[in-house]
């Protein structure tokens, strides 16, 4: 059974292994509990048998008008079991105070994203791969 927390008691970098599949230079399971730490929200979703966090949502806000939603991610072996439409249904439950909530995703994700009442939109970035680690 999968349960979802909202904060991060008990989350070691440990219970963080197995993410950011398929980046070049993924940050370690150190940083990845930094960025969780530092986050507006966050929501996790743990596989009850093992203890492992398989899959996870976080935000960054100014805490007044908006909020970014930069990553989601289930775990390979634990996708297409809804684990991901649920973190995303709430986390936007946790942003609902907000007037503007925001993402940016590849192209062949806006489906996925469209199911949960959000629009495509056209947006800029700037993506420092040297720095994808943060080593």
């Amino acid at each position: 059974m999968i349960s979802y927390q909202i904060d991060l008691e008990g989350i070691t970098a440990a219970r963080l292994r197995g993410f950011f599949v398929g980046w070049p230079k993924p940050p370690s399971p150190e940083t990845h509990l930094r960025l969780l730490q530092q986050s507006y929200r966050v929501v996790l979703a743990v596989d009850d048998q093992t203890n492992r966090v398989v899959g996870f949502i976080n935000a960054i806000s100014d805490s007044v008008l908006s909020a970014y939603i930069p990553l989601l991610e289930v775990l390979p072996e634990y996708q297409m079991q809804g684990i991901g439409d649920e973190l995303v249904k709430r986390m936007l439950r946790l942003l609902d105070n907000l007037y503007m909530i925001d993402l940016t995703c590849d192209r062949r994700l806006q489906k996925f994203y469209e199911r949960f009442g959000m629009n495509p939109s056209t947006g800029m970035m700037i993506r420092n791969y040297a720095r994808q680690s943060r080593a």
